[in-house]
C-alpha cells in the first residue's frame, strides 16, 4: 500500500506539467510543486525534526500550509494541526500534549505563540512577517534536493485535535494508510474526475479541509487557496478558476447565497456539491439545489476520529437523510443508553450512532487519553455521541447529540427536528433550538433565530402549529438574535445559547 508521500510523487510523476494549486497570483505545476516541498522538507529538517517527530502547524488555508502538510508526509513528520484561533492557554496544552518539536505560524497566531510556554522552547518558524520566531519559513532553506519518501503506511500520518468545546481538546491521531483509504473512499463518492478544481475553504486544521486537499493531488486536481472564507472572495475565485466541486459546512453554503451579487452564472463551472460537519436545514438545501443544480449533491457523515460513517449522494431528494454507510464502513443505531453495541434501536426509534471501528478510515483511539477511549471506544465500536434513527429504507438520519437531546415533561426532543421545520419559512435566516432549565418541565424547547425578514413569535407558533410537528416538540419560547454562536468550523455552539451568550436583535 502506498503511503502519502508516495502518492504524491506518483502525482508529480505521472503530470508534472499539471496545474496542482493556487495562492493568490502563484500558480504552482506539480513539479514546481514537488520542488517547494523538498525546500521545505529541508527547512525542517534543519530545524532538528527527524522522522516521527510531530510539527505543530497554525497556519491558514495558504500555500505555505498546504506545502508543509505534503513535506511532512514525505519525510515522514507527524503533521500537528491546530486551530489558529487557538489562544496561548489552549496552544500550550496542544503543544506539551503532542510533544511538538517545532512549530510554525503565521502573523494572525503571534499572541498566542509569545504567550505559550511551551512555544518558547522549542523552534519557532515563522510566515509572512510573523513575529516572535526562531528563523523564517522562506528563507529556512535553499531549493532542496529531491526527497525519497521515509514514511510508510503504517506511520502516523497526522495528529488533530478536537474543538475542546466541552472539555481539553482530543488528540485524533490517523496513520498514513487511514488517511488515504479516506481519500480514496472520498474520491469515489464524490465521483471526482482527473483534474478536478476545488476551493480549498475548510481550514487545514479540520478533516474536510485535509480531504479536499488530499483528494486534489491523488486526481492531478487543482487545490485553490482560501485562507479565510468570506462569501465575496469565495465567489470570485469559484468564477474566476472555474471551480468544479465544493466541499462546505451549511454555515458557508449560507455566506456564500448570501452575498448580493451571488447569480447561477457566477457559478455555472461548480458541478459537484458536498457538505458535512452540520445537518443542513431543508430550506438551505432547496435554496442550494436551485441556485445550483448540482450533478451530484452530496450529504458527507462523519468525524474526525472515522472520516466517513454515511453518504447520502441526493441529498436533496430526500432532505435530513445522510444515507447509508460509506464504503469503507458499517453503522448502527443502538438504544439510548445500551451497555453494548448489540442492542439495536428498532425503525424509526431515536437512539446512538456507532460506527465500526475495523473500517479502513477508522483511527484506534485517541492521543494519550484512556479516558476518552473508554467513553468512545466498546466493544471494536465507535460511539459517535450523534443521535439518530434508521427509516424504513435504510438510511440513517442523524437527529443531534446525545448532549443536546432536550428532555422535557419526561420526552426526548431532538433539536434537529424542530430547526428543520422552522428554517422551511422564509422570513428565517438562520435558527438553533435548545433545552432552557424549566422548574416544571426540567428543560423548555427555546427556538434561536436570526431573521432574514420581519417576523414574530405569534407567526412562528402558527408555523410550527400547522405542520407535523408534535405538539411536545413545539417551542416555547422565541429569541430573536443577531448571530447564531458556532465554532470555527460552522456547528452551533448551544452552550452558549443556553448560557445566554448571544447578542438579541432587537428589530
Amino acid at each position: 500500500m502506498f503511503d502519502l508521500g508516495r502518492s504524491f510523487v506518483a502525482t508529480v510523476e505521472r503530470s508534472p506539467r499539471a496545474l496542482a494549486i493556487i495562492d493568490g497570483e502563484r500558480r504552482l505545476t506539480y513539479a514546481e510543486w514537488y520542488s517547494e516541498v523538498c525546500r521545505v522538507v529541508d527547512g525542517l529538517a534543519a530545524q532538528g525534526l527527524r522522522k516521527g517527530d510531530h510539527l505543530a502547524v497554525v497556519l491558514q488555508n495558504r500555500l505555505a500550509m498546504a506545502s508543509v502538510y505534503w513535506a511532512c508526509q514525505l519525510a515522514g513528520f507527524v503533521v500537528t494541526l491546530l486551530n489558529w484561533r487557538m489562544k496561548a492557554e489552549e496552544l500550550d496544552y496542544c503543544l506539551t500534549d503532542a510533544e511538538a518539536r517545532a512549530v510554525i505560524f503565521e502573523g494572525v497566531s503571534d499572541a498566542a505563540v509569545g504567550g505559550s510556554r511551551a512555544a518558547q522552547q522549542i523552534p519557532r518558524i515563522t510566515v509572512g512577517g510573523a513575529e516572535g520566531g526562531t528563523c523564517d519559513f522562506e528563507t529556512s532553506a535553499d531549493v532542496g534536493r529531491q526527497h525519497i519518501p521515509q514514511a510508510g503506511p503504517e506511520d502516523f500520518s497526522l495528529l488533530f485535535y478536537t474543538s475542546g468545546t466541552t472539555g481539553r481538546p482530543k488528540g485524533v491521531p490517523r496513520r498514513h494508510r487511514a488517511e488515504r483509504a479516506a481519500a480514496l473512499a472520498h474520491i469515489a463518492q464524490n465521483l471526482y474526475q482527473i483534474g478536478e478544481r476545488t476551493l480549498g475553504a475548510m481550514p487545514l486544521y479540520h478533516t474536510m479541509g485535509v480531504r479536499s486537499l488530499l483528494a486534489m493531488a491523488l486526481v492531478d486536481g487543482v487545490f485553490i487557496c482560501l485562507p479565510r472564507f468570506e462569501g465575496k472572495e469565495a465567489l470570485r475565485l469559484i468564477a474566476r478558476e472555474q471551480v468544479t466541486n465544493l466541499d462546505l459546512v451549511p454555515t458557508l453554503y449560507h455566506d456564500l447565497l448570501a452575498v448580493a451579487d451571488f447569480s447561477p452564472e457566477k457559478v455555472h463551472s461548480v458541478k459537484k456539491l458536498g457538505f458535512a460537519g452540520a445537518a443542513m436545514p431543508e430550506g438551505l438545501l432547496k435554496r442550494l439545489e436551485a441556485a445550483f443544480r448540482p450533478e451530484l449533491f452530496v450529504n458527507h457523515y462523519g468525524s474526525s476520529e472515522i472520516y466517513t460513517f454515511t453518504i447520502d449522494q441526493h441529498a436533496a431528494k430526500k432532505p435530513g437523510s445522510a444515507g447509508k454507510a460509506g464504503i469503507n464502513q458499517r453503522i448502527r443505531v443502538i438504544r439510548l443508553g445500551a451497555e453494548t453495541a448489540d442492542v439495536l434501536a428498532g425503525v424509526g426509534e431515536e437512539g446512538e450512532v456507532v460506527a465500526d471501528l475495523s473500517g479502513d478510515e477508522a483511527f484506534e483511539g485517541y492521543w494519550r487519553r484512556p479516558d476518552a477511549d473508554t467513553r468512545a471506544l466498546r466493544d471494536g465500536w465507535y460511539l459517535t455521541g450523534d443521535t439518530g434513527y434508521l427509516d424504513e429504507a435504510g438510511d440513517l438520519f442523524v437527529t443531534g447529540r446525545v448532549d443536546d437531546m432536550i428532555i422535557s415533561g419526561g420526552e426526548n426532543i431532538s433539536p434537529g427536528e424542530i430547526e428543520s421545520v422552522l428554517s422551511l419559512h422564509p422570513a428565517i435566516g438562520e435558527v438553533a433550538v435548545a433545552g432552557l432549565p424549566d422548574e416544571r418541565l426540567g428543560q423548555r424547547v427555546v427556538a434561536f433565530i436570526r431573521r432574514a425578514a420581519a417576523i414574530d413569535a405569534a407567526v412562528l407558533d402558527s408555523w410550527c402549529r400547522s405542520s407535523p410537528l408534535a405538539d411536545y416538540k413545539r417551542p416555547r419560547a422565541y429569541v430573536f438574535v443577531a448571530e447564531i454562536p458556532k465554532s470555527p468550523v460552522g456547528k452551533v455552539l448551544r452552550r452558549k445559547l443556553v448560557a445566554g451568550e448571544y447578542e438579541s436583535d432587537a428589530q
